[in-house]
């Protein structure tokens, strides 16, 4: 939790049930593991007091997973790869809707993997959590129906177009570089190996470990909705191919 100054505390279970229960319980997010921030020096950090350390891991707001959830269009026997475990709370939620046998959950962090694995394990729900990089996906149990990331994009890996079944869904938080709102893209597979779609309401994530943007990027990029006369983010798409991604507005033939 932030104090006063806006750092990062610990808050533990132990030294304060009613209120740890009480932020848990709440309909916002919850940074669940920190890391000195890489900008400042080693001693300008500290653990106990917060100071100086950023959120790497956290459980997002009740609200904005369920958006996702909803998105997904998800049936019963649905196979679906999750791209961040975080907590393991999403997966747990995945697994009730479709069948944990059928959820494929992966987490670069070690020590993140191996508590969501232990709380899965606890709560009786036997979902995969791998241990690796998000973005080349898990590609032994392809192919999926859904790919959901709990996690923000620039740019859309195309491993995951490649492990999801023509008609599939791949949901995806997309960073500021594509839309001030940090919308949500909502990307059909299609038959010639491609994925496109719009995007959604604002859906705002950490990003993948490897896709951090720069101040100056996102700059950039607000210059650029300014020009085009600030069009809400319903209007912009997204396409991914082999060659890379295109980001466009109103149609496909709209280079943004």
């Amino acid at each position: 939790m932030r104090d006063e100054a806006g750092w990062l505390v610990p808050l533990r279970r132990d030294d304060d049930p009613e209120r740890w229960r009480e932020l848990v319980a709440a309909d916002g997010p919850v940074v669940t593991r920190v890391a000195p921030d890489p900008a400042l020096s080693g001693e300008m950090c500290d653990p106990e007091t917060g100071k100086g350390m950023v959120s790497t891991s956290s459980s997002s707001a009740p609200f904005i997973m369920a958006r996702l959830i909803e998105a997904m269009e998800l049936e019963q026997g649905m196979r679906v790869l999750e791209i961040g475990t975080g907590t393991g709370y999403n997966a747990a939620v995945l697994a009730r809707l479709t069948g944990a046998e059928n959820v494929v959950s992966i987490e670069m962090d070690p020590v993140v993997a191996a508590s969501a694995r232990e709380a899965l394990e606890t709560a009786g729900l036997a979902v995969t959590v791998v241990t690796g990089d998000g973005e080349t996906g898990h590609p032994s149990r392809a192919p999926y129906d859904r790919v959901i990331a709990t996690a923000s994009a620039h740019t859309v890996p195309y491993e995951w177009v490649r492990q999801v079944r023509t008609g599939g869904l791949i949901v995806v938080p997309l960073a500021a570089t594509v839309h001030p709102d940090w919308p949500l893209a909502v990307l059909k597979v299609k038959d010639d190996g491609t994925a496109d779609g719009r995007c959604a309401g604002p859906s705002p994530f950490m990003p993948l470990r490897a896709q951090g943007v720069s101040a100056s990027s996102v700059q950039d990029a607000e210059r650029r909705w300014e020009a085009a006369g600030r069009p809400e983010a319903t209007r912009v798409g997204v396409t991914v191919e082999p060659q890379g991604q295109r980001v466009w507005l109103d149609s496909p033939d709209i280079a943004w």
